[in-house]
């Protein structure tokens, strides 16, 4: 593996946000994956594809398919979103998208067996659940809403009203904050789709398009998170996941050609 060359970041002066101009990311494999339209997970020997109402479990190394699961009556679920890999559980962020009110959960799948073990509802709450992370002994969470839908919907909030909750180990609300305008409007008109704490011990979203990755900082006062960097990667917004078995490298998607997209990343 060749290194890759240090990023060159240029300094946007109006908002204090480094841009990697220079490539800060490189494709190590892309996998072809039906189910490559919401989101992947990664673990230390297979990464699934997520998309609304499937889950795709492949090989990391070959991007075999071993395992599928695939919604049903008993398990009527609707809109999955990102996901994350915790002592063999996979955690997917679910929500009712497109519909209002916004009702969400966290749906719970053995990653042995993709067999569907758990759920945790908040019901109606902040918004539509994008992405779910642990980080410093307490649950991360995006709720999310859409400016391409205020205007069909006297329901619906605008992209604005996204926010970043944290949770106890129980779910109970601890804190959360807004995102800067800046980001809001890269967002816009759909909104934050994934995230989640790097190994740096950095804050990173996606949105639901661009292919960027946002590098966030919990703010000193006040409620709005700060954006520090934006590194280009080739995915295509959506949810992304940080393989904690090999540091740096992060798996992303290419909704269009249904695709996983791992990537190498500079983050510093």
């Amino acid at each position: 593996m060749s290194p890759l060359r240090p990023a060159i970041l240029i300094t946007l002066c109006t908002a204090g946000v480094s841009f990697a101009a220079e490539p800060s990311s490189r494709v190590l494999h892309r996998f072809d994956a039906p189910e490559a339209v919401q989101a992947v997970a990664v673990d230390d020997a297979h990464f699934y594809a997520i998309a609304n109402t499937v889950i795709g479990k492949y090989e990391k190394e070959s991007g075999k398919l071993v395992g599928r699961w695939k919604a049903s009556e008993e398990t009527p679920l609707k809109h999955m979103n990102a996901g994350i890999v915790l002592e063999g559980k996979l955690y997917c962020a679910h929500s009712n998208y497109p519909h209002v009110p916004e009702a969400s959960s966290v749906e719970i799948f053995d990653t042995a067996t993709l067999e569907h073990v758990g759920s945790h509802s908040f019901g109606i709450y902040e918004g539509s659940l994008t992405w779910v992370d642990w980080h410093d002994d307490a649950w991360w969470a995006v709720f999310a809403h859409y400016s391409s839908k205020a205007g069909d919907d006297p329901f619906a909030k605008p992209t604005a009203y996204t926010s970043l909750v944290k949770f106890d180990p129980q779910w109970r609300r601890m804190a959360g904050w807004t995102f800067p305008e800046e980001l809001l409007e890269r967002f816009t008109p759909q909104s934050c789709s994934g995230g989640g704490w790097g190994p740096d011990g950095q804050l990173y979203s996606t949105g639901h398009d661009l292919a960027e990755i946002y590098q966030l900082e919990l703010p000193e006062a006040g409620s709005t998170l700060v954006l520090k960097k934006i590194i280009p990667v080739e995915i295509t917004g959506q949810g992304v996941a940080w393989d904690k078995s090999r540091p740096g490298v992060l798996y992303g998607i290419n909704r269009a050609k249904k695709q996983v997209i791992v990537s190498e990343i500079v983050t510093e």
